[in-house]
């Protein structure tokens, strides 16, 4: 009898933590019995049979690591049938019961493909957006928040310097989740999202010049990417208040960086519930948390779901950065 075996890969955008479920999904699958293969550049490896034998020590060492040990690819193969065919038969030739992806909404769709087909798939949110609609949470948000945070305290060491104006544009993939926590975190003067229309004069120069009325000579504008040209951005703002003002794109260094404890934790136990469910033979299911806990759901249900913004936290933040 052919040895029971699962896979693992992640695909799409990196996410600190990433690593970390990796590691908790190798060493569940070992524990209960399962020979366990790691494929390379996500759904690629998977179409062309790249992959490693994963065993204890395979995953040793890298919980504390950025990046994926992994590597991960969008493919655009996969997205048609003739890709999807070649990773069944990858699967079918190693013996696979269960695949477990991390990544984003991308990610699950090819995992809910190979659902359809008779392919057991497992997904664990893993995006630094923390977009995926039916979790609250997703790895590497949280290491992603204090990145930004952290850069944009070194950004107002100089702002300050210069009674500047720095405006600052985070990821986001069009949705302003990391630019709210992360704008929150280091006191913006304001915080640009794409779910929140706004006036430039009003909500922007406006709030420049009246906290300018009390003293205040330096100001921090968050922009997640998406909302507008934040070169044009700062440009505008010069020119309507006679500030000095300056943009900045943070980059790639958002997704990069050793993981927090949160990251690893929550990439810890979303890699064990996966295993969990694919040694019941259960599959076609995301990885999620709400309020707190670790569950699962349907991935067409989960793909079908609409993630609200925190409007409630966005109007604080506006009250508060005085």
């Amino acid at each position: 009898m052919a040895e029971k075996t699962i896979a693992v890969l992640t695909s799409g955008g990196d996410a600190p933590g990433m690593n970390a479920a990796i590691r908790a999904v190798v060493r569940t699958g070992i524990v209960k019995g399962f020979r366990v293969l790691g494929f390379m550049r996500g759904y690629n490896g998977l179409i062309n049979g790249d992959y490693m034998e994963m065993n204890l020590r395979s995953v040793s060492d890298i919980i504390h690591r950025g990046g994926t040990m992994l590597y991960t690819a969008r493919s655009p193969e996969f997205k048609t049938e003739e890709g999807i065919q070649k990773a069944i038969e990858t699967c079918k030739e190693n013996n696979i019961q269960g695949v477990v992806v991390v990544g984003g909404d991308g990610s699950f769709r090819g995992a809910r493909d190979l659902s359809q087909r008779g392919i057991n798939c497992i997904g664990i949110p893993g995006t630094i957006d923390n977009d995926i609609a039916c979790s609250e949470y997703t790895i590497g948000f949280d290491t992603a928040v204090n990145t930004c945070m952290q850069a944009v305290d070194r950004i107002r060491d100089t702002a300050q310097s210069h009674d500047r104006c720095s405006v600052v544009e985070v990821m986001g993939n069009n949705t302003g989740h990391l630019a709210l926590h992360s704008g929150i975190g280091c006191g913006a003067t304001c915080i640009l999202v794409p779910e929140v229309p706004y006036d430039l004069k009003k909500d922007v120069v406006g709030r420049i010049l009246s906290y300018q009325g009390t003293g205040k000579k330096h100001f921090i504008i968050v922009v997640a990417e998406g909302t507008c040209n934040t070169n044009a951005l700062a440009i505008q703002i010069q020119a309507l208040t006679n500030i000095e003002t300056r943009e900045t794109v943070l980059g790639y260094i958002q997704r990069g960086g050793s993981p927090n404890a949160k990251d690893r934790v929550v990439a810890s136990q979303m890699g064990f519930r996966a295993v969990e469910l694919l040694a019941q033979n259960i599959g076609n299911r995301v990885i999620a948390m709400k309020d707190g806990k670790i569950l699962d759901y349907d991935i067409t249900e989960a793909l079908g779901m609409q993630k609200p913004f925190e409007m409630d936290l966005y109007n604080m933040a506006h009250d508060i950065s005085i």
